[in-house]
């Protein structure tokens, strides 16, 4: 599964937002500092879909807001993701 994604950092709450033009938005408590923001979206996505974190790959936008990822073998989905 391939997934764009806007990145919120610092917010209040982790949280899946839903869609946001041709994206999805998600806000995370995590700093956009060395890493730690893409760190935290990996375990957070990985809970999310109940997949392991080994799973889930930023495919592009490592120091960007928008992002691309891949999602192997996802086992459970948000509601508003329409296959």
């Amino acid at each position: 599964m391939l997934l764009s994604v806007k990145i919120q950092p610092r917010a209040s709450k982790d949280e899946w937002l839903g869609a946001y033009g041709d994206a999805v938005k998600i806000r995370l408590t995590a700093p956009p500092v060395e890493g730690k923001a893409n760190q935290h979206l990996i375990k957070f996505l990985a809970k999310l879909f109940n997949t392991a974190k080994s799973n889930i790959k930023i495919l592009s936008g490592e120091t960007a807001v928008y992002k691309r990822i891949q999602i192997k073998t996802p086992k459970a989905l948000p509601k508003d993701i329409v296959i």
